[in-house]
């Protein structure tokens, strides 16, 4: 982890071509404190279900010096810090806990915060993070059914098409925020019609859409909407959270993923980021940054710092 100017080892990077020298910018990461504040998927028992398995080993604080120390030889130069599922009663609470944080660690250069859009404190919440400076987004996980359950016509109460959802998506632009989206890429049809109706919201696809069917038929569904997203300009795509539950980050099988998903959204609207701790339920950050430098490394300079630093930089505004 370096705090070192960015410019320079921008500079240095472009000039060597190494990648020890490859700046990057971790475009999705999270801090927890389950000691002082409640996080009701890390603090509540029994644990929930999830996509990576039995998560009790990140059940923990997680805190700026817990991540230094696991950057290895990573030279990670900024960080952008994702609401972490805090208490939905006090989301503002936690743009106050990491902006604490940010007080002495120079690296936590911005934050997406909580906000559930269909609240009738929406409004006012949207409002009080466009004063926050390290604000750039928010995020809220819609409604979403499973893949079997799921018809062309979904439109739950908190879905995407949920017109009082809506109404609170429509107040971002006006206040300096883009959308931070996670769901399952069967669902990222809905995202389109989003990204049509407000062209001025800057929609960011989280954890590569989901793609945890690595079966012919379900990277073949995954990667079908997925191009229909990416036919909408103001939508990018971050490239995390693509683990395999019992296997250490498997390149192979990763590739596919990776690959395909720079082909539909291209380098200029992708970034690397290791979801950590999050995804240390499965590999270490080192091995997640590994992975994603082994992949591309046969792609352009320009390429590989766009999707590692500069990318990151422009869409969360880093100075």
């Amino acid at each position: 982890m370096d705090n070192a100017n960015a410019i320079d080892w921008r500079a240095r990077f472009l000039a060597s071509g190494e990648d020890a020298d490859l700046p990057i910018v971790d475009a999705h990461q999270h801090y927890f404190d389950i000691e002082q504040h409640y996080y009701p998927w890390l603090n509540d028992r029994p644990l929930r279900p999830f996509r990576y398995g039995d998560y009790s080993s990140i059940c923990r604080n997680f805190l700026p010096h817990d991540y230094r120390r696991l950057t290895g030889s990573h030279r990670i130069v900024q960080t952008v810090v994702i609401e972490g599922e805090w208490d939905p009663a006090t989301p503002a609470d936690e743009v106050d806990f990491v902006e604490t944080l940010a007080q002495h660690e120079p690296t936590l250069a911005a934050m997406v915060a909580q906000a559930w859009l269909d609240r009738d404190d929406a409004s006012i919440l949207l409002q009080q993070y466009a004063t926050h400076p390290l604000v750039r987004g928010v995020r809220h996980k819609p409604v979403v059914t499973t893949r079997k359950a799921w018809q062309e016509d979904f439109s739950a109460p908190g879905s995407m098409r949920d017109p009082r959802w809506r109404e609170g998506y429509a107040q971002l632009a006006e206040n300096g925020l883009h959308f931070e989206l996670q769901a399952p890429w069967w669902h990222l049809s809905e995202a389109a019609e989003l990204a049509r109706d407000f062209p001025d919201v800057l929609l960011v696809v989280n954890h590569t859409g989901l793609p945890a069917d690595r079966s012919e038929d379900g990277l073949a569904g995954w990667r079908e909407r997925l191009a229909l997203l990416a036919r909408e300009p103001n939508v990018a795509l971050k490239i995390s959270g693509i683990c395999i539950p019992g296997q250490a980050w498997p390149v192979e099988a990763n590739r596919r993923v990776v690959n395909d998903a720079i082909s539909i959204f291209e380098a200029s609207r992708c970034m690397f980021a290791s979801n950590y701790p999050v995804d240390g339920v499965v590999n270490s950050l080192s091995e997640v940054f590994d992975g994603f430098k082994t992949i591309v490394r046969d792609r352009s300079r320009a390429d590989r710092l766009a999707l590692f630093h500069d990318n990151a930089r422009r869409i969360y505004r880093l100075t």
